[in-house]
């Protein structure tokens, strides 16, 4: 007679308690599809990541190249008024910049967390569903 294997002794637990069967394997195909599901959205968010340092960058670059054209291009002649009136120019320019470049940043991250966070929540429903079923014994 063969020895009983540490499942066949759960088996024999559970039909001496009535417990529900429940199907192993589809258990571990749950698992795998969640961990798969974690690293897609790491990916996801890790490309949106390199993405943003990209753009920020080009921010960068093209704010350093906007202020020495800005700065260039300010030579404080006239009256007050005049100046004045260069100065606040150059500031509302200044300000519409930063206002397109936050901006963009802002969509940038607020898609990145969604579609990683979509990502997830997915699985997430998916799993539940999935561990039911195994727990009934049904698979899906």
């Amino acid at each position: 007679m063969a020895e009983k294997t540490i499942m066949d002794m759960f088996a024999e637990i559970g039909k001496q308690f009535n417990l529900p069967k429940i199907d192993y394997d589809a258990l571990l195909e749950t698992h795998r599809k969640n961990v798969e599901a974690m690293q897609a959205s790491t990916l996801a968010l890790s490309q949106d990541g390199r993405a943003l340092l990209a753009l920020q960058q080009d921010i960068l670059t093209d704010v350093t190249r906007q202020s020495r054209e800005l700065i260039a291009e300010f030579k404080p002649q006239g009256s007050p008024q005049e100046v004045a009136a260069k100065q606040a120019e150059l500031a509302r320019r200044a300000f519409d910049a930063v206002v397109k470049n936050t901006k963009d940043i802002a969509e940038l991250v607020q898609k990145s967390g969604a579609g990683a966070s979509t990502t997830i929540m997915n699985r997430i429903r998916e799993s539940i569903a999935e561990a039911r079923a195994a727990i009934d014994g049904k698979t899906t």
